[in-house]
């Protein structure tokens, strides 16, 4: 283990200990804690732990090794082709929860899916909500469909999974006028801004990069969620640390929207920005 965290640490991976803990008890089928109990490591196990070490010491993401991502009650199935949902995203979520709270029925949208993470946690903590999650990536959405017939199988209310741009106009016409909340993480990185390793070379573009200032997609997701809400529901966007004035500022010069406010993260740094519909 100290040499696995020493290798890690030296090519720059910050969580290096967490990381080579969480990668001994996926090779092992056991929960971290049950480490500190461990008395030996078979030769065929230390193999592929030190094959995982080397991986990870090339910035694999974490979760595409042990190919799991938790997310506030879930643990979800990620890879290769979508997104890694981070727990920044789970105060978002929980901001839509609240919003939710005594609703017996609330219709909610998330757009811009991926794996799924924001719609799948709303509908397994309100067990009423009706659902929709809209993914354009082809390789993303298999994950949101896999991960939204697992959370199915496990008794969850269903999450209806749909192929399409969040940008689109023609989206969902049947709902306009009737949605009680729009949740999204869009692509909001601006274009050429750097990212650690992890998210330039396994991240998938679609759901990163948006335009000069980071907002182009986020235009056209205003004009979607305004169309889709009815008066008085709500709309939650997640944006990048530095967007913490622009993007709220754009909600506004949008219109139709009011009670625009910034939320922060957990870090202190602005992380997403929600509004009402008028």
């Amino acid at each position: 283990m100290t040499a696995a965290v020493r290798r890690l640490t030296d090519r720059g991976v910050e969580s290096a200990r967490v990381d080579a803990e969480l990668l001994l008890a996926h090779v092992l089928g056991v929960p971290r804690r049950r480490l500190l109990t461990l008395d030996e490591v078979t030769d065929d196990d230390a193999a592929r732990f030190g094959r995982l070490v080397e991986q990870r010491a090339d910035r694999v993401p974490l979760q595409h090794l042990t190919g799991r991502a938790p997310f506030r009650f879930l643990e979800l199935a990620v890879g290769p082709g979508v997104f890694v949902p981070r727990p920044e995203t789970e105060q978002l979520a929980g901001w839509a929860l609240e919003r939710l709270a005594g609703a017996a029925e609330p219709l909610v949208v998330d757009l811009g899916a991926g794996s799924g993470a924001l719609a799948l946690s709303i509908a397994h903590e309100h067990r009423g909500a009706r659902v929709t999650a809209v993914e354009r990536d082809p390789g993303a959405i298999e994950w949101t469909r896999h991960n939204a017939a697992v959370r199915a199988a496990a008794g969850d209310t269903p999450v209806e999974v749909l192929a399409g741009d969040m940008t689109d106009p023609t989206l969902l016409p049947e709902l306009d006028g009737t949605v009680d909340l729009v949740v999204s993480n869009p692509p909001y990185v601006p274009d050429g801004a750097r990212v650690p390793r992890e998210v330039a070379d396994h991240d998938p573009p679609l759901a990163l990069w948006g335009g000069p200032d980071g907002l182009d997609v986020v235009r056209g997701l205003l004009v979607t969620a305004a169309r889709l809400l009815r008066t008085g529901a709500w709309l939650g966007i997640e944006h990048a640390d530095q967007q913490g004035g622009s993007l709220p500022a754009l909600v506004r010069a949008h219109g139709g929207f009011a009670n625009v406010q910034d939320h922060l993260d957990l870090a202190g740094r602005p992380r997403f920005t929600t509004a009402r519909r008028v």
